[in-house]
């Protein structure tokens, strides 16, 4: 039972398990390479298993797969400023357009439809023909829709604005395009964390996990305050410009040096996603197998002499590389939908979009507090009200990264060697005291602007989305170390629902404002939020119990499906199995 987890009785090895350490010291100058198993230099057991196949990701150069995850997170980056693009300008595009605070909020929320709405497509897509084709049409996309939503504004429409329906068919136009620009981020915001997972052994995942969702969320938060003091000085139609200038520098980078990711790799190799000892043991030597080579010959681990395909060739330039499934579309495109009744996902769906959901709450009704009495800001000054967040981010990162991975290895080594993906539910801690006080301070602040001016709303919106990244990257993590093999799937069901849950908050939360005050909202959702954190404890399942408590034989009599036991029943039962989707 190692540190208290609770074991399961039915699998032999349940999906999701892994075994990163030998119990007994690697030997001097062999890697601890041992047998069958592959090490790695400080004698951590490889999770997954890289094939001798130089064409797998995993046997690629730490230096070509982090390029990789650098040019996919500088994408993230300039994807992510596209939600947020318009939230220094409430009152500026209120005026422009003559229009209400509700209609510009809605700006934003046809966009995040339009991410919900393409990710189902996006990840069907990618589940059949991988996921370099995407990201080129999300960089595409990015740099069309940008100059449109630009060109929704014209210079001159000051002067040239003489009608009702005139203006009605420019708001119409950057509506439209608000919603195209939530299509090309669809990729970046469902397949980066996968492509993560894809390049990257279980044990080197939680820093560059925690580095994309600090690109995806993170880098968001700095947007106002550049857009603030750019609408002020060439004018909000320059704000999609620039992006789309941006876009394009960058898609000669990923034409060039972001080749497929994904990977079909023999199942034997998957060994966190064995079901049963026959795969396991393929990381499980036996004690023969412990014993250090003999001279003179070769370890089975050592990498393939095949060298790795060259960065700029043929097949790594090409848009596909073939199916990598022979599943018919129209069932991939239903896969994610009954994922939301599987308990491990809808966990996460809830730890990350709550949190993102209340973070749009924030960002929407954030100008209308500040630009009205005491202080009375403008739009560059309420653009600066961000700086809190994106330093809220920058820490949320920085903690996500000093405690992801060293204390999933300190947590294994309790464990006799052996990694449960419930270690990451750690995260959840710090995000519980960060985000929740955040959430409960920014409401009794931003409720009494007199009183506790500009500093504190801001200190607290930086709390707040410290929390929202440390919890973006516990449940990332868990996804693609507990159920790896519908990764993809499970981004998706993250992506929609914190999109559409978003975008309802768009047509509601300025009027719940208005309506039942901000102190006593804000009192509601920040308890709502503490108990969406509550319920990690029915997903870890960590007893501190030695077995001579007499735990075992109670546990025995358990009914719980929760944390290990849950990831055994839904191995067992199979929802996309059973409704035929697997």
């Amino acid at each position: 039972m190692g540190l208290g987890v609770l074991d399961d009785k039915n699998l032999q090895h349940v999906p999701g398990t892994a075994t990163l350490e030998d119990l007994t010291e690697p030997h001097a100058g062999t890697a601890a390479d041992h047998g069958n198993v592959k090490h790695g230099k400080n004698g951590i057991i490889l999770v997954p298993q890289p094939s001798d196949d130089p064409r797998d990701p995993l046997n690629w150069p730490l230096w070509r797969r982090d390029l990789i995850t650098g040019i996919l997170c500088l994408l993230s980056v300039i994807s992510s400023t596209l939600s947020p693009l318009l939230a220094a300008n409430t009152l500026t595009l209120t005026l422009y357009f003559e229009t209400s605070f509700t209609n510009i909020a809605l700006l934003t929320g046809y966009h995040l439809l339009g991410v919900g709405i393409a990710g189902f497509i996006f990840v069907a897509s990618a589940r059949v023909w991988g996921k370099r084709h995407l990201y080129l049409i999300g960089t595409i996309i990015i740099i069309i829709s940008s100059a449109w939503g630009g060109a929704s504004g014209d210079g001159n429409a000051e002067a040239t604005l003489v009608g009702v329906q005139r203006r009605k068919r420019l708001y119409n136009s950057l509506l439209a395009a608000r919603f195209f620009q939530g299509i090309s981020l669809a990729p970046f915001e469902a397949l980066v964390n996968a492509s993560v997972g894809d390049l990257y052994f279980i044990h080197e995942r939680g820093l560059r996990m925690a580095l994309s969702n600090l690109s995806l969320f993170g880098g968001a938060f700095f947007t106002p305050v550049i857009v603030g003091k750019l609408t002020s000085t060439l004018g909000w139609q320059w704000s999609f410009y620039l992006l789309a200038i941006f876009a394009a520098a960058m898609l000669p980078l990923v034409i060039l040096f972001v080749p497929e990711t994904t990977y079909t790799r023999a199942d034997r190799l998957n060994t966190d996603m064995a079901r049963t000892l026959n795969n396991a043991e393929y990381y499980k030597p036996s004690s023969h197998e412990l014993q250090p080579p003999s001279p003179g010959t070769s370890s089975p681990s050592q990498p393939p002499t095949t060298t790795t395909p060259a960065l700029l060739s043929r097949a790594n330039l090409l848009p596909f590389n073939g199916r990598h499934t022979d599943v018919p579309f129209l069932k991939l495109l239903l896969r994610p939908f009954p994922l939301f009744l599987h308990p491990g996902i809808l966990w996460a769906c809830l730890i990350q979009g709550t949190l993102i959901g209340w973070t749009v709450l924030i960002g929407i009704v954030l100008a209308a507090i500040m630009l009205g009495p005491p202080l009375f800001f403008n739009e560059v000054q309420t653009g600066y009200m961000y700086t809190g967040a994106f330093v809220g981010a920058l820490l949320g990162f920085i903690l996500a990264g000093l405690l992801s991975d060293s204390s999933v290895k300190w947590l294994t080594k309790r464990n006799g060697g052996v990694y449960e993906p419930e270690f990451r539910m750690l995260l959840v801690i710090p995000q519980l005291l960060f985000g929740c006080a955040g959430l409960y301070g920014f409401g009794i602040t931003a409720n009494n602007t007199w009183r506790y001016g500009w500093f504190w709303p801001d200190f607290f919106f930086g709390l707040e989305v410290m929390g929202m990244v440390l919890g973006a990257v516990a449940s990332a993590l868990y996804i693609v170390d507990a159920h790896r093999d519908i990764a993809v799937e499970g981004f998706t069901c993250l992506l929609v629902f914190k999109n559409i849950f978003s975008f309802g908050l768009t047509f509601s939360g300025y009027n719940w404002l208005v309506q039942g005050g901000i102190r006593p909202v804000f009192m509601v959702i920040s308890s709502v939020q503490v108990v969406v954190c509550c319920t990690t404890v029915l997903m870890c399942e960590f007893h501190l119990l030695t077995p001579s408590s007499g735990f075992e034989d109670e546990a025995d009599g358990e009914a719980d499906v929760f944390g290990k036991r849950n990831r055994s029943f839904f191995a067992r039962h199979d929802i996309l199995g059973m409704l035929n989707l697997r």
